[in-house]
């Protein structure tokens, strides 16, 4: 894999680096290249085809707020994992021909990384034409500003060892929002507010900052004829505007870059932005969260950032029964999705595409993750409304199968989450018993979802808590960041007759399958399940 090429230095510190190693290598690297010049036009070929490792071997970058701790302020960009990824990303849409929506939190280095990435393209291809797009032009090219964007692009290329800079001399071949390559023909222009995508066609169009846009149904028909490739890049600004409405919609290929992602950042820096920023600003530009000022947020997105790890951080260690949890999907953008908790521990999950599968494939698949991850002889719990209705029949032909096998039976329950509520003359909430406060079974499982959440967080603020009542998230997981987002995604209201109702999709947003898989397995009703087990029933 790309990534398993890209020669970080061993043990490299992310939040103190230290630059010798790396440069001593890159010097190396240069040394051996204009020793052995033959070699030249096969490197640059193999550049050409792996843009991720060039920005790895040769990339500067420039941040003026290290000066403050005795550092250059130029520095080697080297990539972290979910760097390359991103790069990885643009390319495979470029070549593709398809839009994205890039989702990211505050200083990840998206716009480094697209200026390097358009730079890149235009040394290695010729005729290439890349547009930029941001809305205000003072934020694509102001003269010696280091936070515009054909800045970043010009220091790269005139950082770049000259065998790769394509003949790019920055006083000759850079004017205002424009960058030309002249040994490929390719260039970079920029266009500013409403005049995005009518200066021409492009193979790639990046859209910097695309939630701020302040009039984008004026571009967006311009864009569509000017590119088959327009990346949208944005913190995020609410959920009723453009940029919301393509990252939601479930149609567009989505990247999400979360804070936790970057290696250079902790919990510490979370704490001490939560610090500095109002609780709407932090949960939409550092946690990413589209419903920040919804009107009936489910669960805020510090509450669930507070259960990343709070097992570790309050000294638990899990015990109790294991669950797991799976919302199933078989076309358009929905996913399946299985969720297995360990207690109150959330430890494992994973989702892949139903479209074109079926449902007996994807419970066999659900079963098969069960083995993997030893959750097989435990209580395994499906959606069972609409598609799902037809798993049990698919789980007990599974069993069948496993039982021939000598293999030990998977025990399955199903949640219907449009049915009663789980004991209905009881009291979740106190005040009020469960069939009059909740609609439905739905309802009241997301709002016990919440109550764990709400519990955590203020477990983690030094008050009294019940390890029962709590969750904690793997902070390993694979899909945390696309998890995290989706858990802050739900609304709830009250109904005509004032029964509290659960709104999974607020403002044409995407269903959360990960989210729905966890909470599932967190349902209330999976006590109704220990009580089976204890009493011996399958």
């Amino acid at each position: 894999m790309l990534a398993e090429n890209i020669r970080a230095p061993a043990c490299f510190d992310w939040k103190n680096p230290d630059y010798t190693a790396v440069l001593k290598q890159r010097l190396e690297r240069l040394q051996k290249i204009r020793a052995t010049p033959q070699h030249l036009p096969a490197l640059r070929l193999h550049y050409q085809n792996h843009i991720a490792q060039f920005l790895d071997d040769w990339a500067v970058t420039v941040d003026p707020r290290v000066a403050a701790k005795g550092r250059s302020a130029f520095m080697p960009l080297k990539l972290f994992p979910k760097q390359v990824e991103l790069v990885n990303w643009f390319i495979a849409l470029w070549k593709s021909g398809e839009p994205g929506v890039l989702v990211k939190a505050r200083d990840i280095g998206a716009s480094w990384l697209a200026m390097a990435t358009a730079c890149s393209l235009c040394v290695f291809h010729k005729n290439m034409m890349v547009g930029i797009g941001s809305a205000k032009e003072d934020k694509l090219d102001r003269s010696g500003d280091p936070d515009t964007l054909f800045y970043k692009g010009r220091q790269f290329l005139a950082n770049l060892p000259q065998e790769f800079r394509g003949g790019f001399d920055v006083t000759k071949n850079s004017a205002h929002l424009r960058i030309i390559i002249p040994e490929t023909g390719s260039s970079i222009t920029g266009e500013a507010g409403d005049q995005i995508g009518r200066g021409g066609r492009k193979a790639i169009f990046f859209l910097d900052e695309s939630a701020h846009i302040p009039r984008p149904q004026l571009i967006d028909a311009a864009l569509a004829t000017a590119t088959d490739c327009r990346i949208d890049m944005s913190s995020v600004n609410g959920s009723a505007n453009s940029f919301a409405e393509r990252a939601r919609s479930g149609k567009i290929k989505r990247f999400d870059f979360g804070w936790r992602d970057d290696p250079r950042k902790d919990g510490r820096w979370y704490a001490q932005k939560a610090s500095e920023l109002d609780p709407v600003t932090l949960a939409q530009e550092i946690d990413c969260n589209f419903a920040a000022s919804a009107e009936g947020l489910l669960i805020p997105s510090n509450w669930v950032q507070s259960a990343i790890g709070a097992h570790r951080n309050l000294g638990i260690e899990p015990t109790g029964m294991k669950y797991s949890g799976f919302d199933v999907a078989d076309a358009g953008a929905n996913r399946c999705a299985l969720a297995a908790r360990h207690g109150i521990l959330l430890e494992r999950l994973q989702s892949w595409s139903g479209q074109g599968g079926d449902l007996y494939r994807s419970t066999v698949r659900a079963f098969s993750l069960l083995d993997e991850w030893g959750y097989a002889q435990d209580s395994f719990m499906y959606d069972s409304d609409g598609l799902g209705a037809g798993i049990r029949g698919c789980a007990d032909r599974i069993n069948e199968d496993r039982t021939a096998a000598h293999r030990g039976r998977v025990r399955v329950q199903a949640f219907r989450g449009s049915g009663a509520v789980w004991n209905p003359r009881d009291q979740m909430v106190k005040g009020s018993v469960n069939e009059d406060y909740f609609l439905n079974l739905k309802a009241q499982s997301w709002w016990a979802l919440r109550m764990r959440f709400e519990q955590t967080w203020r477990a983690m603020q030094g008050l009294p808590y019940q390890r029962e009542e709590l969750i904690s998230i793997n902070p390993n997981l694979p899909e945390l960041t696309a998890l995290v987002l989706e858990l802050s995604q739900p609304t709830y209201a009250r109904t005509a007759s004032g029964k509290l109702t659960i709104d999974k999709v607020p403002d044409g947003a995407r269903s959360p399958d990960l989210a729905d898989s966890v909470m599932i397995a967190f349902a209330p009703s999976t006590r109704t399940m220990e009580m089976w087990i204890k009493l011996g029933k399958p």
